[in-house]
């Protein structure tokens, strides 16, 4: 019991010190991870999960959205604001007709937003 409380307390202290980018990549990590899972419960035929994970999915496509500011990031936080978008619309197209065939379309992309981020943290990371 004790090593399970040093571990949320662990958990929750690196969620609260975080930076602001560390929390976009975790948001980016658990994205992926809940997309996979989604996919996963697809295969599985078990519609009540693949449903929760692929709506987790798009909550944390929609708070990047509400967060992105366009008005100060120009071209560029438009296109990205477009790949949002697009990530958005086709899960829920995925969830509601539970297509694999989206679901392994949208991964990969998921997974490329996730990289980039990564990549851009760690450029900015060693400029500092």
């Amino acid at each position: 019991m004790q090593s399970s409380n040093a571990y949320n307390v662990y958990k929750n202290n690196s969620v609260n010190y975080a930076s602001r980018e560390q929390l976009l990549l975790m948001l980016l990590d658990g994205a992926v991870k809940f997309s996979k899972m989604g996919r996963q419960a697809i295969l599985d035929k078990d519609v009540k999960n693949a449903h929760e994970n692929i709506v987790k999915t798009q909550n944390i496509f929609y708070e990047l959205m509400v967060t992105l500011d366009v008005s100060k990031g120009g071209e560029w936080a438009q296109q990205l604001m477009n790949v949002y978008d697009f990530i958005v619309r086709r899960l829920v197209d995925a969830n509601l007709k539970k297509d694999i065939d989206i679901m392994n379309e949208i991964i990969p992309l998921i997974e490329d937003v996730r990289d980039t981020w990564s990549e851009a943290y760690k450029v900015s990371k060693n400029a500092k």
